[in-house]
């Protein structure tokens, strides 16, 4: 490559491509292609490499899709391994861990927020907490952390201290929905006080399993096998119709009523009981104050991550994880939801990412532009 000299300074300087990296094999785009693959095609990293050898090399799987093409030489063959990518995709994590203070200041005004958090392994059979914050309204996800747990008031506190890093203002927060973790149920009495703390409504449901079994199995005692199964299974649909009217109330007085009657039922005292101590959190969405609440936590967020963290088990130490978790925040808030429908869910804002609906146009910027990749 040609290199000049500053007539003014004496200075030698080369004028590279924008498509080069400097100090790598390979060009820009098969970086950006490395860390799209992994984040956006929720595969291993041992994949995404095979992937790009396929393709840059003509080799491996390349064959198996023109079974008529013919082997490359040895030295035309391409050797892009797994940790190299584990390594690019580490260099743009630190750019994420560098861009935490102050990423989301001004985009979001956030009233509403969701709380949750995801168990991952790492080498060693260590264990972490990857906790995650985002906005309901607009579905943004502040930098979440990794905590050792998520049963005391501290973890919340190192989660509630990088969200404010990032921009959010705690003081305009007026609900959060959890799965009742009790950390936060303490951090929130202590310092967030004002605001109010609404109940996920599937992690209700997880909990009324083992009582509604019971409820079932007592009403079956004594019956024969066919008759038992049928009394449980009518049951189980009684009390799961009651429940219903309880959780999915439109006021708090239907609410109240609903746990009443749950309660006059035979079988039901227990599962009333529970309800009656949550039913404040339950209906705390309902209020008009309080419009943009989810019932339920950011729980389904977790589920194309799991694929890419693969639990935490293609990171050695917390550090790498954290800074995986920083990538994947950042790719996430520049990724639009799907504009088709689906039969079994539906998107609240087709065609728009998190960034947009907050009112942050980002139509010529991508997650790679914005991490320098």
């Amino acid at each position: 490559m040609q290199r000049h000299k500053c007539k003014a300074c004496g200075v030698t300087y080369s004028e590279r491509s924008p498509l080069l990296k400097r100090g790598s094999w390979y060009a820009r785009e098969v970086h950006r292609s490395a860390i799209d693959h992994w984040l956006h095609g929720g595969t291993s990293l041992r994949r995404t490499a095979e992937f790009l050898r396929s393709w840059l090399g003509k080799q491996e799987r390349y064959l198996l899709w023109l079974p008529l093409a013919a082997a490359p030489s040895a030295s035309e063959r391409c050797h892009l391994s797994a940790s190299t990518v584990h390594r690019w995709l580490d260099k743009a994590g630190i750019k994420a861990q560098e861009s935490v203070a102050g990423q989301l200041e001004g985009i979001a005004d956030t009233t509403s927020a969701g709380v949750d958090g995801l168990w991952a392994k790492l080498r060693g059979e260590g264990k972490r907490v990857v906790l995650m914050l985002t906005d309901s309204v607009t579905g943004l996800v502040f930098p979440p952390v990794i905590v050792r747990g998520e049963e005391s008031a501290r973890s919340f506190r190192q989660l509630f201290a990088r969200v404010e890093q990032a921009g959010l203002n705690t003081e305009q927060l007026r609900g959060v929905t959890s799965d009742g973790a009790q950390g936060l149920v303490s951090y929130m009495k202590r310092t967030l006080y004002w605001v109010q703390h609404q109940r996920c409504v599937w992690h209700l449901w997880r909990n009324l399993k083992k009582p509604i079994a019971q409820a079932a199995k007592q009403a079956s005692a004594g019956l024969g096998e066919e008759a038992a199964r049928l009394k449980r299974q009518e049951m189980r649909q009684e009390l799961g119709k009651m429940i219903h009217h309880a959780i999915d109330a439109t006021s708090y007085r239907q609410a109240e009523q609903a746990v009443a009657a749950l309660r006059l039922h035979p079988f039901g005292a227990e599962i009333a009981h529970f309800l009656n101590l949550h039913l404040d959190n339950i209906m705390i969405y309902s209020l008009d104050y309080y419009q943009g609440l989810q019932r339920v936590t950011p729980e389904w967020r977790w589920r194309d991550f799991r694929l890419r963290l693969s639990h935490g088990r293609n990171h050695g130490s917390e550090q790498r994880l954290e800074r995986a978790v920083l990538l994947w925040a950042v790719y996430r808030n520049f990724t639009p939801a799907q504009e088709r429908y689906e039969r079994k869910r539906n998107y609240r804002h087709p065609g728009l990412s998190p960034l947009a609906v907050a009112g942050f146009p980002h139509e010529n910027i991508s997650y790679l532009d914005a991490l320098e990749v």
